[in-house]
């Protein structure tokens, strides 16, 4: 049995959602009794995304489905992350964004001026309404020098049947076109979600426990700190444990699992 001696004083809890609270339209098990326990015992808790191609009000619509009342300024996404990166660092500056109308929803509420032509700042969402003609103008833009950003680095995201290409896979794309990395990714593991979600939380990184199935965003995020604890209900296998280069705090089946830790404090 591992420490849980981090665990047991973690403040606030930040949870992934795909893969983790639920896959695709399934609930998973112990989701609905965990936040119940957290609600019930007052414990800080945000739900903290990858997805971009989602609004925050589309997070709350789809938690709501599962019977799950979660407010708003309870969900935070590498979208509005990058919106506040962009106000912070670009602020005024035109903007092309490849991505969802939810995402162009959810960059509109923060000022963002949204162009087709003579943009200051390309980014790139995980848009899955994708045209090759968004692709191409993105492309242009990038070869043409102007600061690139992408939301969030995930390759695949998770369903219920297996995979779908996320935004890592169309940043494969853009790059081998143009030579290009994005300048800055916004998105767990990295530095301006990580700033923006202490910033929101109020509590410091050594207070915070990443609960997430991906060993590459989620428990990356224990370089600053936090503490991590990987669910093997989403995309990560115990066999990929050993390889990885951040490893786990702690390692569940599900947040079922973490529910039986938390009630044996």
């Amino acid at each position: 049995m591992p420490d849980l001696h981090k665990l047991y004083e973690t403040a606030c809890f930040l949870f992934d959602m795909d893969g983790t609270i639920y896959l695709g339209d399934k609930l998973l098990p112990g989701a609905r009794e965990l936040v119940d326990y957290l609600n019930e015992t007052g414990k800080p808790y945000y739900f903290l995304t990858n997805n971009s191609s989602k609004s925050r009000q589309d997070y709350v619509e789809k938690l709501g489905r599962f019977g799950l009342p979660i407010p708003a300024e309870h969900i935070f996404s590498s979208g509005e992350a990058t919106a506040i990166y962009l106000n912070k660092h670009y602020s005024g500056a035109a903007v092309y964004l490849v991505g969802t109308p939810s995402l162009e929803i959810e960059f509109k509420r923060h000022d963002i001026r949204l162009v087709q032509d003579k943009p200051d700042v390309a980014v790139l969402g995980f848009d899955t309404t994708l045209t090759y003609k968004k692709l191409w103008n993105l492309c242009e833009y990038v070869r043409e020098g102007l600061p690139f950003i992408a939301t969030h680095p995930d390759i695949n995201c998770p369903t219920e049947t297996g995979y779908m290409p996320d935004i890592g896979a169309m940043l494969a794309l853009v790059t081998t076109s143009t030579g290009r990395e994005p300048d800055v990714i916004v998105g767990k593991p990295f530095v301006p979600i990580i700033e923006a979600i202490i910033e929101k939380t109020g509590f410091s990184a050594e207070k915070l426990t990443m609960v997430g199935d991906r060993l590459y965003t989620d428990i990356a995020m224990g370089q600053a700190g936090i503490s991590t604890v990987l669910v093997l209900s989403g995309e990560a296998k115990k066999g990929d444990i050993p390889v990885a280069p951040h490893k786990p705090d702690f390692v569940i089946e599900d947040v079922a699992e973490l529910l039986g830790l938390l009630q044996a404090e």
